[in-house]
């Protein structure tokens, strides 16, 4: 079997071009080196140097290992440096994931690519999902965060950090009597009118936020379509069947046929920002959701 004692060795006397010099230069006595020489020559089964009068000269097998031994040996080297930068989360995998909506806030887009050019030793895997698979794919190891909108209402197992929030806006077609309110709308004027809603089962929590304000605004929304993207809440909205609540920086989306007015009355609705993450998380993991806090604390 090769150990890397024999690179060693093989290196040592291939730069010094005599066995009693490498030697010396090893701390070792001649005679086992020339031993453990000799039994690298018969792991490789060919020769490695031709003996000179001079000393020793590399055959072409010779140097063809050698090259490929001081590969190895400065790997063997790096070996330390990765684990510790690996230990650090500095070096891994990195699965993260998001919701449709929160892909277009700029909070999440700018730090995923800060921590990218931070830590370039990290390849980062990113996934759109509903909040749902999100959670499943958390809990399942397949990710290692994500963004989400509202809490799960299964994430017991989970840490769920709140990171911002962003006021919501009333997303209502082209045309409609309330888009040219450029000052905004209260949630009280919407009451006549039948909502596109991003479908439940994707995001409970949103949903029922949204349901909750209407009631606290006096009235229990007419749900007319379900869908199971925010985008594709959008484009519902965008075909005129309904008009609907998303958040502001959903706007960035830019969809034809689509105005973004803010709600002036919210009733205390709002576009929550949060990080799960696993409680025992790699430590690239904890790295990716300490950088994140850290950015958070700034914005606020």
């Amino acid at each position: 079997m090769i150990e890397l004692r024999h690179l060693r060795y093989l290196v040592a006397v291939a730069e010094e071009g005599h066995v009693t010099r490498a030697a010396a230069r090893l701390g070792i006595q001649q005679p086992p080196l020339t031993r453990q020489i000799h039994d690298l020559e018969a792991a490789v089964g060919a020769p490695l140097f031709d003996r000179t009068p001079r000393g020793v000269r590399l055959t072409e097998a010779g140097e063809a290992v050698v090259e490929a031994a001081r590969t190895i040996l400065d790997q063997a080297a790096a070996l330390p440096d990765l684990a510790g930068r690996a230990a650090r989360g500095e070096r891994g995998r990195l699965a993260v994931g998001y919701t449709s909506s929160a892909a277009f806030h700029p909070f999440v887009v700018r730090e995923i690519r800060a921590f990218g050019q931070a830590f370039p030793g990290v390849r980062l895997v990113l996934e759109e999902e509903s909040t749902a698979e999100l959670v499943r794919d958390l809990a399942g190891g397949r990710l290692d965060a994500a963004f989400l909108r509202a809490p799960p209402g299964e994430a017991a197992d989970l840490r769920i950090d709140p990171l911002l929030e962003e006021p919501m806006a009333a997303a209502l077609p082209a045309g409609h009597p309330l888009a040219a309110r450029t000052e905004g709308v209260a949630l009280e004027d919407l009451a006549g009118e039948t909502f596109v809603l991003y479908r439940r089962l994707a995001g409970p929590g949103l949903y029922d936020a949204i349901i909750a304000a209407c009631h606290a605004a006096g009235f229990s929304p007419m749900v007319g379509q379900e869908a199971p993207r925010m985008p594709s809440t959008l484009s519902l909205v965008a075909a005129g069947l309904g008009v609907s609540l998303t958040p502001a920086s959903m706007r960035r989306l830019n969809v034809e046929g689509v105005t973004l007015v803010p709600l002036t009355r919210a009733h205390g609705l709002a576009a929550p920002l949060l990080l799960a993450t696993r409680p025992q998380g790699s430590a690239a993991a904890e790295r990716f959701r300490g950088a994140i806090l850290a950015a958070a604390r700034l914005e606020t």
